[in-house]
């Protein structure tokens, strides 16, 4: 007979989550054991393993559900700019703002993709790769409809890796609680974006 999955597995899979990818974070995934991941969790070894079958597998869970919630954020994006009559370039700045307000919560679970997708085993590893590839690929598009006649074939790559190299490592220096809070940060970025830094009366 088929155990009975209790009526809070979903969420204890989730504190599990949260917890390992701090802790990933803190020593680094190769360093940790599941012995860590346990006592990080205040569980026994036993119980991480009723939830998870490896750290392999925890790693996976992590990153696919992830990067799945980044691709929810751009159709939900997408979709209230449409329901709203955003213009492109308007959408654009949603999507930016959008990104950084979920990357403000998201600290661990964002080293975790940056640094450790590499330890995936093979066909893992190429789900979160092409997620990822998914996801520059419509911001690119995006940018692409914001800025006709800056984003061409030749360039899209280049300004859209440009633009996430602006949000993507806000982890290592932006802290919340800082005199800078990550939604002003999303105003001066979207600010850069459309005007670059010259002076307003040049």
């Amino acid at each position: 007979m088929a155990r009975t999955r209790a009526p809070d597995h979903d969420t204890q899979r989730e504190q599990i989550l949260e917890l390992a990818a701090a802790k990933f974070a803190q020593t680094s995934y190769p360093s940790t054991s599941m012995a860590d991941l346990a006592a990080a969790s205040g569980t026994s070894k036993a119980r991480l393993y009723h939830y998870y079958e490896s750290k392999e597998a925890i790693l996976f869970d992590l990153l696919d559900r992830y990067t799945k919630r980044l691709m929810l954020i751009i159709a939900e994006v997408e979709g209230a700019s449409q329901r709203r009559g955003l213009s492109e370039r308007e959408a654009f700045a949603e999507l930016v703002r959008a990104f950084l307000a979920e990357y403000e919560t998201s600290h661990s679970r964002h080293v975790a993709l940056l640094n450790d997708v590499k330890y995936l085993e093979d066909a893992q590893r190429a789900i979160v790769l092409d997620r990822q590839r998914d996801i520059v690929a419509a911001f690119a598009r995006q940018l692409a409809r914001a800025y006709p006649t800056r984003a061409t074939k030749e360039n899209q790559t280049a300004l859209t890796m440009m633009v996430f190299g602006m949000i993507n490592w806000t982890f290592t220096w932006l802290k919340p609680g800082g005199k800078l809070g990550y939604r002003e940060f999303a105003e001066q970025v979207v600010d850069v974006i459309e005007h670059g830094l010259k002076d307003s009366d040049a």
